[in-house]
């Protein structure tokens, strides 16, 4: 007589016979014969882990090709501003032995009067210049985008002030304004008027260098504006026109919007640029060098921040001041950037 067979735990899981998965349906049966084996985890062998080494080995070519530039960028560039975090807190002349004095050169400068004059200066010209360049370089690329002629001959028009040299552009505007020979005082005698002291005024020094900044970088935000004009899709234009909406609307409510993702790269490009104004100032009044060494023109007017900080460091011999001036101007240009940040992108918000 035959017995039954006895009945043993029924298999679990996804992956028995009669089991069910995750989806409720039954499983497929999976032999389990001598010709089916299980599967293995490989150990991770030694070569695998020096794939990385491996792969840049292969490629040492290509990376001694691009070397130079990091070599020459952490030479000249990189070990240079480093160096002037451990120089802030030195007093050294350049020739003899480094004294560290902590804290005392950032409390002299706090207290230092002429250190606040030249950031004063350097914030009136900023604004005197910046506001009016980006104004002016959003109607020059408005006004190139909406011509269909001559195209390539503004942009270039428009591209070359940013890149002739500064110097040149600085001895230019410099005959220009000349007090008692330049050509704007010349017009105004023709025409029987009063003659203006563009450089011995204390405002008026800060106009011509504002001048002469907003001259040269309009053209290379109004490339940059005409760039992102370009990108907004014409059928908007169209279909305000159709709704009945002016140049005025249409400018304010499609325009400027789409725009302020690239008005925010200009102003913090701007920032940047036009507080760490060295060269204007110093060619326009580099003349005055014999009594008063880059002193800024008259009552130190056109004193910027980075033109008194090579003053103290290559004029005074006091490397350590000038190391804590330009970073305590640093910290002044990171401020203002955030908060113009800041500014536009809530604005942004709102709308």
């Amino acid at each position: 007589m035959s017995s039954s067979p006895v009945a043993g735990p029924a298999p679990t899981g996804p992956t028995s016979g009669t089991g069910t998965g995750a989806t409720g349906r039954h499983a497929p049966d999976r032999p389990n014969g001598p010709g089916r084996r299980a599967p293995r985890i490989k150990p991770v062998s030694a070569g695998a882990r020096r794939g990385p080494r491996r792969r840049v080995a292969r490629y040492w070519p290509q990376y001694l090709a691009i070397s130079p530039y990091y070599v020459i960028f952490t030479v000249f560039m990189l070990f240079p501003v480093l160096y002037t975090v451990f120089l802030a807190f030195q007093k050294w002349d350049g020739i003899g032995d480094m004294h560290f004095v902590g804290f005392q050169q950032f409390r002299f400068l706090w207290d230092d009067p002429v250190f606040w004059l030249s950031v004063r200066n350097t914030l009136v010209i900023w604004v005197l210049s910046t506001v009016p360049m980006l104004f002016m370089a959003l109607v020059l690329a408005v006004l190139v985008n909406s011509t269909k002629r001559l195209t390539a001959f503004y942009r270039v028009a428009l591209f070359i002030p940013s890149i002739t040299s500064l110097v040149a552009i600085a001895i230019f505007f410099g005959a220009v304004f000349s007090n008692n020979f330049g050509l704007i005082n010349a017009i105004l005698r023709a025409l029987h008027l009063s003659a203006v002291p563009w450089m011995s005024n204390e405002w008026t020094i800060k106009l011509v260098i504002s001048a002469l900044m907003t001259w040269q970088w309009t053209g290379y935000n109004a490339i940059i504006y005409l760039a992102g004009l370009q990108a907004i899709p014409s059928e908007l234009y169209e279909a305000a026109r159709m709704d009945g909406a002016g140049p005025v609307r249409i400018f304010r409510s499609i325009t400027i919007p789409l725009l302020r993702p690239i008005i925010l790269f200009t102003v913090v490009i701007s920032t940047v640029t036009g507080l760490q104004s060295f060269t204007e100032p110093q060619v326009l009044f580099g003349s005055e060098a014999a009594t008063n060494p880059n002193s800024g023109g008259p009552g130190q007017a056109g004193l910027t921040t980075l033109l008194y900080f090579y003053h103290q460091a290559f004029d005074n011999n006091d490397f350590g001041y000038g190391a804590a001036i330009v970073w305590a101007f640093f910290l002044l240009i990171l401020l203002i950037v955030v908060v113009n940040w800041r500014l536009v992108q809530r604005k942004e918000r709102r709308s």
